[in-house]
C-alpha cells in the first residue's frame, strides 16, 4: 500500500480557516502581522521588537532593562541586545539610577524620536489595514477582547 502525502489547505481553508482553533488562528494572525511589519521597517534599519522597543521607551521614558523587557514582551538578553543597538545608533541613551548604581534608565534620544515617528507612519498603515472593514464598536470589541486574553494569560482576570 503506498502511502501519500497529506494536503496542507492552503491560508483561509480547514483549519487554517474558520474552522481552525481561535489559539491557532490567532497565532497565524500575529506572525502574518509581524511578517507585514517586518517588511514596512526593513528599509528603516527597525525589526518589530526595535519598534516595539521604541515604542515602549517613549510611552514610558527612564524604563530599565528588565521593565522593558516585561512591555515589550521580551526575553531580558534579547532586550539587552536591541538597546546596545539602538544606543549605538543613538536612538536611546542611558542615565544612571538616582538610587541603585547599577540599575541604569533608557531613553530615546532627539535621533530615536526622529526614527520612531518614521516608523509609526508605516506601521500606523499597517495599523489602518488589520481594523478596515472594521466598525468602530467592532474595532473596541475586538481591542478589549485582546486586552482581556493578555490578562488571563497573566492571571489578572478581565477588565
Amino acid at each position: 500500500m503506498r502511502k501519500t502525502q497529506p494536503t496542507v489547505p492552503p491560508l483561509g481553508q480547514g483549519k487554517r480557516g474558520e474552522e481552525g482553533h481561535l489559539a491557532y488562528l490567532l497565532r497565524q494572525a500575529s506572525a502574518a502581522t509581524r511578517l507585514r511589519m517586518e517588511r514596512a521597517l526593513a528599509d528603516l534599519g527597525v525589526t518589530p521588537p526595535q519598534f516595539a522597543v521604541l515604542t515602549m521607551l517613549a510611552a514610558y521614558p527612564g524604563l530599565s532593562n528588565a521593565d522593558l523587557a516585561r512591555l515589550a514582551l521580551l526575553t531580558p538578553q534579547t532586550v539587552s541586545v536591541i538597546v546596545a543597538n539602538l544606543e549605538r545608533a543613538g536612538a536611546l541613551a542611558r542615565r544612571p539610577h538616582a538610587v541603585h548604581g547599577r540599575i541604569q534608565h533608557l531613553d530615546v534620544t532627539q535621533a530615536g524620536a526622529a526614527l520612531l515617528a518614521r516608523c509609526r507612519e508605516r506601521v500606523t498603515v499597517l495599523e489602518e489595514s488589520l481594523a478596515a472593514g472594521l466598525t468602530a464598536t467592532e474595532e473596541r470589541t475586538v481591542r478589549r477582547w485582546l486586552v482581556a486574553l493578555a490578562l488571563e494569560g497573566h492571571g489578572e482576570g478581565s477588565p
